[in-house]
């Protein structure tokens, strides 16, 4: 199992991103992913810059293979423009980039004051913009009349050789399903093997990609009172991830969220036993890449001890 980098938009600005990105591939990493949000989840994270510049300048100075993890290509962007982004992507970074999409948040995807629809007709407007994008991939003049979406003689003229796989991210058996059934490969955020198995079972035969989150420091509990202080929110259960539109609402529907809980999901401190724990359950599942978030602003110590105590492949 591989294990790459993951940068959050979320508290992280671009100029650091791409500095970070270089870093990453100095110490030894050969895989960055990136997150696509317009909001973070809480105020406190502070940053949201637009991925596709981030991108453009990681392709255009490392040679990491990289993705977006993940992008909705449905409500707040329309998949055609997508598309285009992406592609301009691969070209720039030609047989380094894939393309993780999933069905969004409403955090990020209400901003235009369109419907939140469900979560069954979330998941068919990402099948029908799949759909949507690999036609304009192709490099021919596409007309499209769905039931979500339409494109009207449209082009891409600055087409990869060769599409992005398209990692379809699933974080319930529907989303597994459909990465299965229309996916290049899936991208799960928890070490279990039941939705790889629904993934595999509907016919997904591609990389399975995870995310795992970190914070890394010298001292165990501070690492945890920092993981609790920027993403009490992953302690948040059940779809209000998917359903609560403001920072501000991850704020109150985590404010009863306790240190021990973020840990649950985090792995904190210098104990390079507690990563490896965790890093083994994915093994375990069946994934073959992890990307890694270290929490926090200390992303230099974080490489240090990633590089000697953890290394780049389990």
């Amino acid at each position: 199992m591989k294990i790459g980098y993951s940068l959050s938009s979320e508290e992280m600005n671009p100029t650091d991103m791409v500095r970070w990105a270089r870093e990453a591939e100095d110490v030894g990493f050969s895989s960055v992913s990136v997150s696509d949000h317009f909001h973070p989840w809480t105020d406190r994270q502070g940053e949201s810059p637009f991925v596709w510049n981030v991108l453009g300048a990681i392709a255009s100075t490392t040679g990491l293979r990289l993705g977006t993890a993940v992008t909705c290509p449905t409500v707040r962007i329309h998949p055609a423009i997508i598309a285009q982004a992406a592609a301009t992507t691969a070209v720039m970074a030609p047989g380094r980039f894939f393309l993780g999409v999933g069905s969004g948040e409403a955090l990020n995807e209400h901003i235009l004051g369109d419907r939140w629809p469900e979560v069954d007709v979330r998941l068919e407007m990402l099948r029908e913009s799949i759909e949507v994008m690999r036609k304009l991939w192709t490099g021919e003049q596409v007309s499209h009349h769905g039931d979500h979406y339409t494109v009207e003689n449209a082009r891409i003229y600055t087409a990869p050789d060769e599409p992005p796989p398209v990692i379809v991210s699933g974080f319930g058996p529907k989303a597994a399903q459909l990465a299965g059934e229309v996916g290049d490969g899936y991208f799960g955020t928890s070490p279990e093997s039941e939705l790889l198995e629904k993934f595999e079972g509907a016919g997904g035969t591609g990389e399975k990609l995870a995310l795992m989150k970190a914070c890394w420091g010298e001292d165990a509990q501070a690492a945890r009172e920092l993981a609790h202080e920027i993403w009490p929110q992953v302690g948040v259960p059940g779809e209000l991830n998917q359903e609560l539109p403001m920072p501000g609402h991850f704020e109150q529907a985590a404010a009863k969220v306790t240190v021990d809980e973020v840990a649950e999901s985090v792995t904190c401190g210098p104990d390079p036993d507690v990563h490896l724990e965790v890093l083994r359950k994915y093994k375990d599942a069946g994934y073959d890449e992890i990307f890694v978030q270290q929490i926090g602003p200390d992303q230099d110590g974080f490489f240090r001890f990633w590089a000697k105590e953890i290394g780049f492949e389990l």
